[in-house]
């Protein structure tokens, strides 16, 4: 039976996956929920259903903390530092939720910090709690860097200044600022979190999986120089013109009210109407 993890619950209802973390007492990254981080992201990847994956935390003060320090203490250290040849399994890991052909969504109501940091913003959406939701990257305090992406994922979402302030100050960066540098999506009260990003997620996962597939392919082409972005961008459009999910959703579309005032006045609420079960 797939999905059998100690420290994380996964459950998947339709086309939409939900990932609890839990690992006592405060959702450290120990070797062992990393072992089981690894194991999970490459199932996730593999598993041809799901289109949406929110990952969560039974902690309602950790969502997921920084790598274990006393772990780091104990990599090798024995002659000079050499370049690797290939991306190491961390960063690997990082690079599976950016990539994945599902959407990654995390869920983050308490404390982020290190290398737990790392791993959420690599995913495609990060929501948190007024008062509540902490971000710190305190590696450099420690005499080291955010060395699980944080260096180069953390400039491309904030900025290079913002990042340069992040990782060294070493100091907790609160949910209202971490929204408005482009950290957080949207802040949400403590109890109404659950259903608004339970409700992003059903959504999403209610669309046709080629165009949410496909579409985040193209999203993540924004990060090549723009002529070949916008070539893959055009390939990405003919390909799924050509799926049934978008002939008959195009359709549907003009029949419940698309292309008239009343309908175009609540767009929004009319895409809606075409997402499935």
């Amino acid at each position: 039976m797939p999905y059998q993890y100690e420290r994380l619950t996964v459950t998947k209802t339709g086309r939409l996956a939900e990932v609890v973390i839990s690992n006592p007492p405060i959702n450290i990254i120990t070797l062992e929920l990393y072992d089981e981080l690894v194991r999970l992201t490459q199932e996730l990847k593999d598993d041809p259903e799901p289109t949406v994956v929110v990952w969560k935390s039974a902690d309602p003060d950790f969502f997921l903390a920084h790598f274990d320090v006393g772990a780091i203490l104990e990599f090798p250290i024995d002659g000079d530092a050499e370049r690797d040849t290939e991306m190491n399994p961390f960063h690997a890991m990082c690079e599976r939720v950016r990539t994945m052909d599902k959407v990654t969504i995390a869920q983050i109501e308490g404390r982020v910090g290190g290398g737990g940091s790392e791993f959420a913003s690599s995913m495609d959406m990060r929501f948190g709690v007024p008062g509540k939701t902490k971000i710190n990257q305190m590696e450099v305090p420690l005499g080291i860097l955010p060395g699980g992406t944080g260096t180069q994922r953390l400039p491309r979402l904030m900025g290079r200044g913002r990042a340069m302030e992040v990782i060294l100050g070493g100091e907790d960066l609160d949910a209202e600022t971490a929204e408005r540098w482009g950290y957080l999506n949207r802040l949400y009260a403590a109890g109404e979190i659950d259903a608004k990003v339970g409700a992003l997620a059903r959504r999403i996962a209610s669309f046709p999986p080629e165009a949410v597939r496909l579409a985040k392919e193209s999203v993540n082409g924004a990060e090549q120089a723009l002529p070949e972005g916008l070539a893959d961008e055009a390939y990405l459009f003919q390909r799924l013109l050509r799926t049934r999910g978008a002939q008959e959703n195009m359709a549907k579309f003009l029949e419940i009210g698309g292309q008239t005032r009343e309908g175009e006045l609540q767009v929004g609420a009319l895409s809606g109407k075409l997402g499935r079960e």
